[in-house]
C-alpha cells in the first residue's frame, strides 16, 4: 500500500474520491476490501470502463489524464477477480464530491478552483461565537446557500458572529433535516452544491462571521447507503438508534477512521469551514485505547497550525460526560466545546411547565440555577428519565466550553407538532429566555427566526423514494412520541406541505413584537460584548443564588477584575417585592425587559440603586434585569 494513503497531510494530495492532478486529469482512489476487483465506470461524457489497480489493503486507484470536472462515474465492484465470470454491482463513490442525479446516481468530479476573498481571515476565538443555527432548505422560500447569504447583513447587524448549518451532505430527494445524508463528502445538490457552499462561507468571512457545519459521523442515512458493498464500515458488535454502529474500533477500523478524518479535513481546508459540530457522539461507541474523537482532535490541532486559522470541533452528547472536554492528559478527548441540553431542559420546563418525556428530570428553579453556575444538572444524580444515576460533574469546566440555547432544531422538532417557544409562552417569557441565554457565561446559540419570534413550526420532514422506508419512518416517529404521552399522530414527514409550513415568515420582522424583539436581541448581545464581566466565559466568576424558591427568582453576579454586574431572572408571573443581596455600592440599571421600549408592561425598578449589602425592589413578572457598577 502506498504510504501516503494513510496520511492526513495537507499537501499529500492523495485523497479519496476524484482528486485533480497538476497538469490536468483526475486520480480516483477508493477503499473496497469487500470487492475482489474494481473498475472505474465512467458514464459521462462518454461511457466506458477502466480497470483500477489494486494497491493493497483494499485500496484501488486509477488515473484518467483527460478527466475534467464534468466527468461522472461509478465504481464497478466484482465478487471475483475474473471479471468475465464475476457478478458485479455499480455503486457511487463513497467519497463523492457531488451527486448531481441524487443518492442513487453517478458521482461527479468537481473543480477545486474558487476565487476566495478571505485570505486575511484567521477565524475568531470560540468565546466570541454567537451562533445562529440554520436549515438551508427552509431559511428562505427559495432554499439553498445563496438564499442564506442574502440575509447575512441582517444577522450581523444583530450581533451574530457565526452561522451553524444543519448537515449538508447529500441526502435522498430535496427535503430532509440533513441527518439522512449518505455521502458525507458531497454537498447537497439542491442547496447549490460545493460552489454554493463556498460562496456562502466566503460571504460570511468577508463580514467577519464564522461558519459552523453540522456533520454526522455516527450513522449514514438508510437510502442510498452502499458502504457495506465496499467494506466493513459497520460493526454488529454495537447497536445505535439507527442500527449497526460505524466501525471505529473493530477490524479494519483504521481505514474507516481515515474516511471520516479525511472528510473533516476537507471541510476545513477546501471549504474554509471554521468549526464542525459533531452530531450525537454518544452514538459512536469506541473502546479503543485511542478513540476516534481523540484522534480527530489531534489532527484538528495540527491542521489549525498549518492553516494558520482557528478551527474547532463541538460535540453533541447526551452522556453528560466531561471526558469529552477534558484534556488528553486527564484522559479526555479534548474537544473544544459541547452542547448542553440540561441548560435547555431546565429553562424550558420553567417557561412552559412541561414535565413529560426527558423533561421529567427538570422543573425546579434550583435546576436552572445549577445549569447556569455549573453546566450539567444531571451530574451523577438519579435520573427519573434514565432510571439510573446520569452524568458527572462539570463544575470545573469553564463556561466557554458549553453551547446553550432556548431552542434548537432538535428541541423544536422533537415535539410532535414542532411548536416553537413563540407559540408556547408569552412575549415576556421570550425576552426572559433570551436574557438567560445571552447573559449566562456560555456560548449562546439561536435557532433561525428566534430573534423576531418566528411562529412557523419546525417539523420533521423527509423525501425518501422507497415507500416501505417512508412508512418505517412514520412508525418510528409514532413510537418515539409514545414516551411523551401525546395521543394524536405526528404529521406525515413525507408530506411536502409539512416542509413548506416550516419556512420562515419574515413578514413578522416588520410587525411591532418582531421589531422589538430584534432590538432586544441586539441590546443583549451589545451588552454582552461591552461589559467585560459578561464577555468573560471562564465560568469561575459567576455566583448564582435562588432568592425565592416559591416565586422562582434567580440572582446572578458576574465579576471580572473591577467590572461587576448582577442580574435578576424572575420566572413567576406576578410582580414581587424582594430583597436582593446586591454588593455594596452604586448600581446602574442597564437592561429591564419589562421596559415599555421593549413592549413590556412597564417597570417600577429605578434606574439607579445604592446598596449597603442588599436592596429592596419590586420586580415585574417574568423579566430579566441587569445592573452594573
Amino acid at each position: 500500500m502506498n504510504e501516503h494513503a494513510f496520511t492526513y497531510d495537507l499537501d499529500d494530495g492523495y485523497g479519496l474520491g476524484a482528486t485533480p492532478l497538476e497538469g490536468g486529469g483526475r486520480r480516483f482512489l477508493t477503499w473496497a476490501p469487500a470487492a475482489s476487483a474494481v473498475d472505474l465506470h465512467v458514464t459521462h461524457p462518454n461511457d466506458y470502463l477502466t480497470p483500477m489497480a489494486d494497491i493493497g489493503d483494499g485500496y484501488y486507484t486509477a488515473v484518467l489524464p483527460e478527466a475534467g470536472a464534468e466527468v461522472r462515474y461509478l465504481y464497478r465492484l466484482y465478487n471475483s477477480s475474473n471479471r468475465e465470470a464475476s457478478k458485479y454491482v455499480d455503486r457511487p463513490d463513497p467519497a463523492s464530491k457531488l451527486q448531481p442525479e441524487g443518492v442513487h446516481g453517478p458521482s461527479q468530479a468537481v473543480s477545486g478552483e474558487f476565487e476566495w476573498d478571505d485570505e486575511c481571515w484567521n477565524g475568531i476565538p470560540l468565546s466570541r461565537y454567537v451562533i445562529y443555527e440554520i436549515h438551508a432548505g427552509t431559511f428562505t422560500i427559495e432554499g439553498g446557500f445563496d438564499g442564506v447569504a442574502e440575509h447575512l447583513d441582517h444577522l450581523r447587524s444583530i450581533g451574530i458572529t457565526a452561522i451553524e448549518l444543519m448537515p449538508v451532505a447529500q441526502f435522498p430527494g430535496t427535503r430532509n433535516w440533513g441527518y439522512d445524508g449518505v455521502y458525507p463528502f458531497a454537498v447537497q445538490n439542491s442547496y447549490g452544491g460545493p460552489e454554493g457552499l463556498k460562496r456562502l462561507v466566503n460571504a460570511c468571512h468577508c463580514r467577519g462571521m464564522a461558519v459552523v457545519l453540522d456533520v454526522v459521523y455516527n450513522h449514514p442515512g438508510p437510502e442510498g447507503n452502499y458502504l457495506s458493498d465496499f467494506g466493513p464500515y459497520f460493526t454488529d458488535f454495537y447497536r445505535t438508534p439507527w442500527g449497526e454502529a460505524v466501525n471505529f474500533d473493530g477490524p479494519e477500523s483504521h481505514h474507516v477512521r481515515r474516511f471520516y478524518i479525511e472528510n473533516a479535513h476537507r471541510w476545513f481546508a477546501e471549504f474554509h469551514i471554521d468549526a464542525l459540530r459533531i452530531d450525537a457522539v454518544h452514538a459512536m461507541p469506541d473502546f479503543s485505547a485511542r478513540p476516534f474523537l481523540q484522534e480527530l482532535m489531534e489532527h484538528v490541532q495540527r491542521w489549525s497550525e498549518r492553516l494558520n486559522r482557528r478551527i474547532y470541533c463541538i460535540a453533541e452528547s447526551a452522556l453528560n460526560d466531561v471526558r469529552i472536554l477534558r484534556s488528553r492528559e486527564l484522559g479526555g478527548f479534548q474537544m473544544d466545546a459541547q452542547w448542553n441540553d440540561d441548560f435547555h431542559h431546565a429553562l424550558h420546563t420553567l417557561l412552559t411547565g412541561e414535565r413529560n418525556g426527558y423533561y421529567e428530570d427538570f422543573g425546579s428553579i434550583e435546576d436552572m440555577a445549577k445549569a447556569i453556575e455549573e453546566g450539567f444538572v444531571n451530574d451523577g444524580r438519579y435520573s427519573t428519565f434514565h432510571r439510573r444515576p446520569h452524568g458527572n460533574s462539570s463544575r470545573e469546566i469553564s463556561g466557554g466550553r458549553f453551547v446553550v440555547f432556548a431552542q434548537n432544531h432538535d428541541q423544536i422538532g422533537n415535539r410532535m407538532l414542532g411548536e416553537r417557544l413563540s407559540v408556547l409562552v408569552s412575549f415576556e417569557q421570550l425576552k426572559l429566555a433570551a436574557g438567560v441565554v445571552f447573559l449566562s457565561p456560555f456560548i449562546p446559540l439561536v435557532f433561525m427566526g428566534d430573534e423576531y419570534g418566528e411562529t412557523a413550526p419546525f417539523q420533521y420532514f423527509i423525501s425518501h423514494t422507497d415507500p416501505d422506508l417512508a412508512e418505517a419512518v412514520r412508525n418510528g416517529r409514532r413510537r418515539e412520541f409514545a414516551a411523551f404521552g401525546w395521543e394524536q399522530l405526528p404529521p406525515d414527514p413525507m408530506d411536502e406541505e409539512v416542509f413548506k409550513r416550516c419556512r420562515l415568515d419574515r413578514s413578522l420582522m416588520d410587525k411591532a413584537p418582531g421589531r422589538a424583539l430584534i432590538r432586544f436581541y441586539r441590546e443583549l448581545i451589545g451588552l454582552r460584548n461591552e461589559i467585560p464581566a459578561l464577555s468573560d466565559l471562564t465560568g469561575k466568576r459567576t455566583d448564582v443564588k435562588v432568592v425565592n424558591t416559591e416565586k422562582e427568582m434567580i440572582f446572578m453576579r458576574r465579576k471580572r477584575k473591577s467590572a461587576d454586574t448582577f442580574i435578576v431572572f424572575q420566572f413567576s408571573e406576578e410582580p414581587e417585592q424582594v430583597s436582593i443581596p446586591a454588593p455594596a455600592g452604586n448600581w446602574k440599571k442597564r437592561l429591564d425587559s419589562a421596559d415599555l421600549k421593549w413592549l413590556g408592561p412597564g417597570t417600577a425598578v429605578p434606574d439607579m440603586l445604592s446598596s449597603a449589602g442588599k436592596v429592596d425592589i419590586t420586580t415585574p413578572g417574568r423579566c430579566v434585569i441587569l445592573f452594573s457598577r
